[in-house]
C-alpha cells in the first residue's frame, strides 16, 4: 500500500521556477525534445542505449539545478508498478530456467526483458518529469498551441487542446494533494487504509472517490467562472505578452538532442 505521504512526492505536473539554461530554453525545444526521447526509449533493446540515455536524463538534470533526490523521490507511487512489470516479465517470458517452484519458472531471458522495462519506466517518468518541472503552465500552454496551430488547417483546436493538457498536468498534483486531505480526515474518522490484503486495502480506497469527485467538480466550476471573470473567450483574437522565439540555444539542443536520441534509437 503507497503511504498517504507519498502522494506529495509526484513530479510530474509540478513546476520549480529556476535560472538554469533548461528553464530559459523555448517551450517548444522542450516539448520536442521530451516526445523525441519517449519515442526513442521504445526503440532502444539494451542496457547499453538505456545507460546512455540515463546519462543524457541525468545531464539534463544537472543542467536544470532541480534535486535529483526530488525526481527519485517521485517514483515512491509508481514503485509497485514498476516492480510489478519486472516481476511478470521475469516468470512470464519462456526461455532458458534458472529457478523454478511449481508452475512459477524464472528465466534468463524474462530477467533480461523485465530489467530492461523496468528501467524504460524509470527513464519516461524521470524525462517527462523533467519537462513540467522546468516550464511554466503558460510557457508550456504557449508550446502546445505553437506547436499544435498547423493543425488549425484541418479543423484541430489548437489553442483549446493546448489549454486542455495543460490544465490537466498542471492539476494533476493539486488532485493528488486533495487526495491526501480526504485520506487524513477519514483517517482522522476511524477509516483504515493499510491493513488487511491487497483486496481489501483497494476496497478502502473506493469511499475516497465520491469526496474527489465532488472537489475535482468543484475545483473545475470555480476555474471556469475565473476565466469567465478574466474574459476568456478561447483562443480566437488573443494576444500574448509574451512572444515565442528560438534563440541559437534552442536550435543547439534540438539539433543535438535529436541527432543523439535518433542514433540511440537505430544503433543503440
Amino acid at each position: 500500500m503507497v503511504p498517504v505521504a507519498t502522494f506529495r512526492n509526484i513530479a510530474i505536473g509540478q513546476y520549480i521556477p529556476g535560472e538554469s539554461m533548461l528553464h530559459r530554453l523555448d517551450p517548444r525545444t522542450k516539448i520536442a525534445v521530451t516526445l523525441l526521447l519517449v519515442v526513442g526509449l521504445f526503440f532502444i533493446d539494451s542496457y547499453l542505449g538505456y545507460g546512455l540515455a540515463a546519462l543524457y536524463i541525468a545531464l539534463a538534470v544537472l543542467n536544470s539545478g532541480i534535486p535529483a533526490r526530488f525526481l527519485f523521490r517521485g517514483l515512491k507511487p509508481v514503485i509497485i508498478i514498476i516492480l510489478l512489470t519486472f516481476a511478470l516479465n521475469s516468470f512470464l517470458t519462456e526461455g532458458e530456467i534458472i529457478w523454478q517452484w511449481g508452475f512459477l519458472s524464472l528465466t534468463k531471458e524474462g530477467l533480461y526483458k523485465g530489467g530492461l522495462l523496468a528501467v524504460r519506466l524509470i527513464l519516461l517518468i524521470v524525462g517527462t518529469s523533467i519537462l513540467t518541472l522546468t516550464t511554466s503552465p503558460l510557457a508550456l500552454t504557449d508550446g502546445l498551441e505553437s506547436l499544435l496551430r498547423p493543425g488549425r488547417r484541418v479543423g484541430i483546436p489548437a489553442h483549446e487542446l493546448a489549454m486542455m493538457m495543460t490544465i490537466a498536468l498542471r492539476f494533476i498534483p493539486t488532485l493528488l494533494e486533495e487526495t491526501e486531505k480526504i485520506m487524513k480526515a477519514q483517517m482522522a474518522r476511524g477509516a483504515d487504509f493499510e491493513s488487511g490484503n491487497l483486496l481489501q486495502r483497494a476496497k478502502s480506497l473506493l469511499p475516497l472517490l465520491v469526496p474527489l469527485f465532488v472537489s475535482a467538480f468543484r475545483r473545475a466550476d470555480e476555474l471556469a467562472i475565473a476565466m469567465e471573470a478574466r474574459c476568456y473567450r478561447g483562443g480566437e483574437g488573443r494576444t500574448k505578452l509574451k512572444q515565442l522565439a528560438f534563440r541559437p540555444a534552442d536550435f543547439f539542443v534540438l539539433a543535438g538532442s535529436g541527432v543523439f536520441i535518433v542514433w540511440l534509437a537505430l544503433v543503440a
